[in-house]
């Protein structure tokens, strides 16, 4: 049932992104080119709609009996209409936000992160703390995918591969439930990519941008929720090239006195381009990063302590030396390149 899920749902999108493109282009949802943007021409920005539509058909379907399908259809509904107003006729960072905490707050009702468990199989409960905790998990993730939305099949792609992290460990861990959810997710996803990727035809919008994060961050509580203290850090893994281009967009505004929602252009993908790489070069590059990200989670969940500790240490390495390499939060700023060029000097 799962697989075939997962083709019906890309093959709908196949079908409907299309329409919804001349849809856009009616009601005047499109993007239109700023010193920001990359593309240059006008382009419709409705794609998410489409996987929306697809999404919501075969979850009702296929899980329409399921205790969380009706959480997921009201929350999920209610990001796809804050994002579609957003596309439409733009919405205040504040009003966006509010809509953001309300549909997260529509999925406190029935899912919630509760506890995790400590070393010898202590429980730390979190109790009145879960609901904020819940929505401070499902906003942050949401406005993550939503941030790295700056190149045709980017944020498409990295959604991709984070759902096909998650899915494989569903797999792993016989949860079926999180398995169907994150295959009809996907199969949308990927059907939508083929129109998304560079040249692309149509954008994802905040329609998209903001569902897929808010499906995604959901999705995650549902497969990792209540785990041990260790493994609670494996969705932020798995999701780790938007929550790492996030906060380091939070630290450069800092590092230059900005305001943290002043929006810049030195994001990952953009600093890639400053670098030299073309558009597709520059996706390819961060969907590696991302497939890095889902190995070694998925490495984390099956290994010894010892070795999930090392790759953890591993991984925050690697994030360092990229944010040097590509300057993410400043060109200046290298203490562990300067350092290695220091000591080579030196012999």
């Amino acid at each position: 049932m799962e697989y075939t899920a997962l083709l019906l749902s890309f093959v709908t999108v196949v079908i409907l992104t299309p329409l919804v493109k001349q849809l856009a282009f009616r009601i005047g949802a499109v993007d239109v080119p700023d010193q920001r943007k990359v593309h240059k021409g006008i382009m419709p920005r409705l794609g998410g709609l489409a996987i929306y539509i697809s999404f919501m058909v075969w979850l009702l379907t296929f899980a329409w009996n399921q205790p969380y399908t009706i959480y997921l259809f009201l929350g999920g509904t209610m990001i796809m209409l804050v994002g579609l107003l957003d596309d439409i006729k733009g919405l205040s960072p504040k009003v966006k936000m509010a809509g953001q905490i309300l549909a997260a707050g529509i999925i406190t009702a029935g899912i919630q992160i509760e506890y995790i468990i400590l070393p010898y199989d202590l429980e730390l409960k979190f109790g009145l703390l879960s609901v904020p905790l819940t929505i401070l998990w499902i906003v942050a993730i949401t406005n993550a995918i939503n941030l790295i939305d700056g190149l045709d099949g980017l944020a498409s792609g990295v959604s991709a591969i984070a759902l096909i992290t998650i899915s494989g460990l569903a797999i792993t861990m016989g949860n079926t439930f999180s398995l169907l959810i994150g295959l009809i997710l996907l199969g949308s996803t990927l059907g939508f990519l083929l129109y998304n990727f560079h040249p692309a035809k149509i954008f994802l919008g905040d329609t998209g941008s903001l569902f897929l994060g808010f499906m995604i961050s959901v999705l995650s509580i549902l497969g990792f929720k209540n785990v041990t203290m260790f493994s609670i850090v494996v969705p932020m893994i798995i999701l780790g090239v938007p929550i790492a281009d996030t906060f380091f967009a939070m630290v450069r505004r800092l590092v230059k006195n900005q305001p943290i929602t002043v929006p810049d252009k030195f994001h990952m993908h953009h600093c890639l381009i400053h670098l030299g790489y073309s558009h597709r070069k520059t996706v390819f590059i961060i969907y590696m990063i991302s497939a890095i990200f889902g190995l070694a989670a998925v490495i984390m969940t099956k290994a010894a302590l010892w070795l999930a500790l090392t790759v953890l240490a591993a991984l925050i390495l690697f994030v360092e030396v990229l944010v040097e390499l590509t300057g993410l939060i400043d060109r200046t700023y290298r203490p562990i390149l300067n350092l290695i060029t220091t000591s080579r000097i030196r012999r």
